[in-house]
């Protein structure tokens, strides 16, 4: 898996009830980037991607905008080694 990484990203904003977390699995799913999505309790969206290089970065660059409903004020990535992560999902 040495060509995989992984990311966890904090997205701030308005992203909550804005279908955030179903347009981030979309657009996961199509770049076929492995991992979650959830909603935290203090209103921002929390997102851990993993996959090839540019796709993740990918996946990072897509959560500025997210949702067309969304206005994100500030996307926070930090790496970590990868855990096998497969499939991608919505967390509760």
């Amino acid at each position: 898996m040495t060509d995989r990484i992984r990311a966890r990203v904090f997205v701030s904003g308005r992203v909550q009830g804005v279908y955030y977390r179903a347009n981030t699995r979309d657009a996961a799913r199509a770049r076929n980037v492995d991992g979650w999505v959830r909603n935290l309790d203090d209103g921002r969206v929390e997102a851990v991607f993993e996959g090839p290089e540019t796709a993740v970065e990918g996946m990072i660059e897509w959560c500025h905008t997210g949702s067309p409903a969304a206005t994100v004020n500030d996307v926070d990535a930090s790496y970590e080694e990868p855990r096998g992560e497969s499939g991608f999902s919505i967390r509760r």
